[in-house]
C-alpha cells in the first residue's frame, strides 16, 4: 500500500503512521476529506486480488474448498462468507461517501492516476507497482505500508498471497527449444539476478538467496519499507487459506468479479447478492476447465 506523507500532514495525521486496520483506513480518509487536504481517501487497483483474495487469506478464510485449488480440479469456491460481505458492503458505503474511489476494473487503471494527482491520498496496489509509485510521485513523499485489516476477526492479520504474474513453459516444442528454455530460467532464478529486478521494479525475489543478496548488500537499509512486501507475505506460516490460489479459467473468474462489482457499486445489487453471484458463475468456470482437463 502506498500513502501520499504529504497530505497526511495537512490532514493533522501522522505521516509516519498509515493506517493498519479498516477501521483506521476509514477514520483516517475521512479526516482527509473532511479537512479538505485531498478529495478522496483512497483507490485501490486490483479488486479481485487485493480487495477479495488477499481479504480472505489476510484473515484466514477459505476461498475455496481442495486447499483453494491446489487439492485437485474439483475445487469449489466458498468465498461468499460473511467478512467479503461485510468489505464488499463497506467498499460501497466508502464510495457513497467519497472516502473511496473505483480505479476500474481488471488492473484498475485510473486508480494510480488518482494517486499520482493527489486526488487519493492512498493508493492500494502491488509491490511490482513501487518503481512507478516512486516516478510519477514527484510532488509528494511516498509512505508504504501493509495492507490494512480487520481487527475484529479472529487471528489477524495472517500472510498476504502472490498475485500471478508467470512464465509459462507449453508442450509440443522440439527439444532443443526447452534446453534453451531451461538455460534460461536457470538465468532468471541467479540470485544477482533476482536482487536486481526485485530492486528496480518492486516485483519480488523469487528466492530466498536474492532477498538474502539485497540484505548482505545493504539494500534494504538504504531503501526503508522496501521490503514491507516480503515481511507481509512471510510474518506467519501459512495456513491452507493463506498459501496461494490455483484454479483454472481464473481469469474468467476475475472478470467476473469485476463485473459483479461494478454492479453493486452500481446499485444494481447487494454486496451479498454481487459476490453469491460471483461465486455461482465462477464455479461454472471452474467445471468447464474440470471437464476439459480431467
Amino acid at each position: 500500500m502506498y500513502y501520499n506523507k504529504d497530505i497526511f500532514e495537512k490532514a493533522g495525521l501522522d505521516p509516519e503512521t498509515p493506517p493498519k486496520t479498516r477501521a483506521e483506513l476509514e477514520s483516517f480518509s475521512r479526516k482527509i476529506r473532511e479537512s479538505g487536504a485531498a478529495t478522496c481517501g483512497f483507490s485501490s487497483a486490483r479488486i479481485s486480488w487485493i480487495q477479495t483474495e488477499n481479504l480472505n487469506a489476510l484473515h484466514n478464510q477459505p476461498y475455496s474448498t481442495k486447499a483453494n485449488g491446489f487439492g485437485g480440479l474439483d475445487a469449489e469456491f466458498v468465498f461468499n462468507n460473511e467478512l467479503t460481505s461485510r468489505h464488499w458492503d463497506n467498499l460501497k458505503k466508502w464510495q457513497d461517501e467519497g472516502l473511496f474511489q473505483y480505479g476500474g476494473p481488471g488492473g484498475g487503471d485510473n486508480a494510480a492516476p488518482k494517486f499520482y494527482s493527489q486526488e487519493c491520498a492512498i493508493f492500494m496496489n502491488s509491490s511490482a507497482g513501487r518503481a512507478g509509485v516512486i516516478s510519477n510521485a514527484k510532488d509528494f513523499e511516498v509512505g508504504f505500508a501493509p495492507l490494512p485489516y480487520y481487527d475484529d476477526v479472529p487471528d489477524p492479520p495472517l500472510n498476504s498471497i502472490i498475485g500471478g504474474a508467470t512464465l509459462w513453459t507449453l508442450q509440443g516444442r522440439p527439444a532443443e527449444e526447452y534446453a534453451g528454455v531451461a538455460k534460461f530460467f536457470t538465468y532468471l532464478q541467479k540470485p544477482e539476478v533476482q536482487a536486481d529486478w526485485h530492486q528496480f521494479s518492486g516485483y519480488l525475489p523469487i528466492t530466498r538467496a536474492a532477498y538474502q543478496l539485497g540484505q548482505d548488500s545493504g539494500y534494504y537499509a538504504e531503501n526503508p519499507s522496501s521490503d514491507i512486501a516480503i515481511k507481509q507475505l512471510t510474518r506467519v506460516e501459512p495456513t491452507e487459506n493463506s498459501k496461494g490460489i490455483r484454479f483454472g479459467n481464473y481469469i474468467r473468474v476475475r472478470g467476473i468479479i469485476d463485473d459483479e462489482f461494478a454492479a453493486l457499486l452500481g446499485g444494481q445489487k447487494t454486496a451479498k447478492e454481487a459476490i453469491d453471484a460471483v461465486v455461482s458463475r465462477g464455479n461454472e468456470q471452474l467445471r468447464e476447465f474440470q471437464s476439459a482437463n480431467q
